[in-house]
């Protein structure tokens, strides 16, 4: 049980009760969240937030605990330059005693060096470059969730086992989508797929006739998108308009519920790959959503909002358990071993990265529905290559 939460989470809205007067005589423990708040990566990065502000709101509530908590949100944009400005500011205020962060790979890759510079433990809740965790040996930097070699292995033998044999990719020139490009290829040869051209973009890029009336005359099975959102509806829109018939598919940067709404019925039949299993197959899942929706968020915590949730309890049970100091809590999360979670334990490896496994997911009826859940795998919809 993760400390109680079914039981706790059936008191989810917080009022001015003994609880809360109980934590406001206990000391005061300051953790950072960072992600992106506004642009077109904003509903993961909202998501993540309500999600880890009721981790905190929760633990507030639990007379158990030792110490209260804030949480300091800090908006990186999704751009490199300025998560590495939000993150020096949280990394130098020597309240914040540790850090739920980034949804965007590339900033999250960005911003290693400064969490380290100034001892900042980090976990990281929704960024999948590998390199994050594997590019260095920073003792201060740890995901809950996967990385794009679990989602990318999966994507591929996932398509070709269902006739998808031939794909064109489009993947925008940042460190995650160039990563994305890396693994998905790296995987597709030996699973007996082939990629009959590629293109990469820009992430901003807003016009793909050139690109898609290429891709419409090579007509692959498969149009695979290394990239975030607002690249996937931009993409997925323009394949509608301009008539390519391909199916389109990605990793979870395009699981999002702005991706639905953007695309609109073009949604239909995408295809993802995301590290973390529908809410209904987690222990605590339905009481986390029964807390969420009387907390009052109005946003949807979005694919990565449990990682971001179960982030902040990893931090604040560390917290508890070494009190608020930087050092100790970058020990004490260094050793994580079977820690229940609401996405499950977390176990971090020798470079403090999660073991996870990928699962599938298909847009359906304006939803994104767990592959063996959906009408497509009964075969009550299809989805099949050439």
């Amino acid at each position: 049980m993760v400390r109680g939460l079914a039981k706790v989470l059936v008191a989810a809205v917080v009022t001015l009760g003994p609880a809360q007067l109980a934590a406001e005589a206990k000391d005061m423990v300051r953790i950072a969240f960072i992600g992106p708040l506004t642009g077109g990566n904003a509903a993961a990065g909202v998501g993540g937030r309500n999600s880890a502000l009721l981790a905190v709101q929760l633990r507030n509530a639990d007379p158990a605990a030792r110490y209260t908590y804030e949480l300091a949100t800090f908006d990186d944009e999704c751009k490199p330059n300025v998560g590495v400005q939000v993150a020096t500011k949280a990394a130098t205020d020597r309240t914040i005693m540790a850090g739920v962060t980034h949804y965007c790979s590339a900033v999250g890759i960005a911003t290693v060096d400064t969490y380290a510079r100034f001892k900042l433990p980090v976990v990281v809740w929704g960024a999948i470059l590998p390199e994050i965790t594997y590019g260095n040996d920073h003792k201060q930097i740890h995901r809950v969730n996967g990385t794009m070699i679990n989602e990318g292995k999966l994507a591929a033998s996932f398509l070709t086992e269902r006739g998808f044999k031939t794909f064109a990719v489009i993947h925008d020139t940042t460190d995650y989508g160039k990563g994305q490009n890396k693994y998905f290829s790296e995987f597709l040869k030996p699973a007996g797929g082939e990629i009959v051209a590629t293109f990469p973009v820009g992430p901003d890029q807003q016009d793909f006739t050139a690109e898609l009336t290429r891709i419409k005359e090579l007509r692959p099975d498969m149009v695979f998108v290394g990239g975030l959102t607002p690249l996937g509806v931009r993409v997925r829109s323009q394949m509608e308009r301009l008539g390519v018939e391909a199916r389109m598919s990605g990793v979870s940067g395009i699981m999002t519920a702005g991706f639905l709404e953007g695309a609109g019925p073009a949604a239909e039949g995408t295809i993802s790959f995301h590290n973390g299993a529908p809410l209904s197959k987690y222990a605590n899942g339905q009481a986390f959503l029964d807390a969420y929706a009387k907390a009052g968020f109005r946003e949807d915590p979005d694919a990565y909002g449990p990682f971001a949730y179960s982030a902040a309890n990893l931090i604040m049970d560390a917290v508890e358990k070494v009190g608020p100091d930087r050092a100790k809590v970058t020990a004490e999360l260094n050793t994580t071993k079977a820690h229940p979670s609401l996405v499950g334990e977390i176990n971090f490896d020798d470079h403090r990265q999660n073991v996870v496994s990928a699962n599938v997911y298909v847009a359906q009826g304006g939803k994104w529905v767990f592959w063996p859940d959906s009408e497509y795998a009964a075969g009550r919809r299809t989805l099949t290559g050439r």
